[in-house]
């Protein structure tokens, strides 16, 4: 098999019989002790200052997204003006970290963010069924990295992964890193479908032993998206990740989160777990378009002491 994995790991990926030693040797997972710690860290109260400092933050981490059948270029546009001043009203309000778009919509949102720090991914490989021919998948992405996409975010066979053959994913994942380009790489592991904590961890590793740049909850099309626990569990995989290999990896929950409440939870995961070196939109990612909405109105509420009420900011 084709080796990307960091030096201290590169044995690993010779062959499939040690990728699956490796994958199958990992720690169990305590599922009850997870849920626990994950339930305790989102118990935590945060100051007044604090919260605003979260609310920005969690603002600069939002990867704003429309993927829909009916997305227009009108709808791509807006979003990108969105994405570049959340609250036109208040221009000290952060940017988001990027738009997230279909390959044929990425020119047309390079276009609406242009001159920002916004960033444009577009999601690829068959999204979000990853049902289809490696060359399809490869042409999707080469698709989009030529319209401008300056991160892919790919699903993975879900399908390979479960019936254990994890060097087909592996090599897949290797093959879209390589088409990629210079663009930055999100690994989709779609969560909800992988049945148990201990294919996420194994689908974890194996994505970043593949060279991902982040690894991503989900695609938000399906029943269970982002958890605190499955979150959790991720972060904890890039943190032992970066202990053995020197090679940081960032993390994205996509799907369910709705709240400003929400979003402080999990940044207090991310800071308790992986460190405080992970509380930058390098390396940590919403992909929650409806959160952005209410985390401008905590924010007007925190600078103003009331609610302008959801019709004071733009819909999605």
């Amino acid at each position: 098999m084709p080796t990307t994995a960091p030096h201290a790991l590169a044995d690993v990926t010779a062959s499939d019989s040690t990728l699956r030693r490796f994958l199958h040797g990992l720690p169990g997972v305590d599922a009850v002790g997870l849920e626990a710690r994950a339930a305790s860290l989102g118990t935590r109260s945060i100051k007044t200052t604090a919260k605003a400092y979260a609310i920005d933050l969690a603002i600069s981490m939002v990867d704003l997204t429309t993927l829909e059948g009916a997305d227009t270029p009108g709808k791509v546009r807006a979003l990108g003006a969105k994405a570049v001043h959340p609250d036109p009203t208040d221009r000290t309000t952060p940017a988001t970290a990027a738009v997230c778009v279909y390959p044929d919509m990425v020119a047309v949102a390079k276009e609406a963010v242009a001159g920002s720090s916004v960033k444009v991914a577009s999601v690829a490989t068959a999204f979000p069924a990853g049902r289809a021919a490696l060359d399809v998948k490869l042409a999707d992405v080469r698709d989009a990295v030529t319209a401008g996409a300056d991160e892919i975010d790919m699903v993975i066979d879900r399908g390979a992964f479960l019936a254990g053959n994890y060097g087909k994913v592996y090599e897949e994942i290797v093959a879209v890193k390589e088409a990629s380009g210079a663009a930055r790489l999100k690994v989709i592991f779609e969560t909800g479908e992988l049945s148990t904590y201990d294919n996420i961890r194994r689908a974890s590793w194996l994505g970043m032993l593949a060279g991902a740049d982040f690894i991503k909850t989900s695609t938000g099309k399906v029943a269970v998206n982002a958890t605190p626990a499955n979150t959790l569990l991720m972060l904890e995989a890039v943190r032992d990740f970066r202990a053995q290999t020197g090679v940081q990896v960032g993390v994205k929950p996509a799907g369910g989160i709705r709240t400003s409440k929400d979003a402080i939870k999990f940044l207090v995961l991310v800071n308790e777990t992986a460190g405080a070196d992970w509380l930058d939109n390098h390396w940590f990612r919403f992909g929650a378009s409806s959160l952005l909405n209410d985390l401008l109105m905590q924010r007007q509420k925190l600078a103003t002491g009331r609610y302008s009420g959801p019709d004071y900011v733009t819909v999605d």
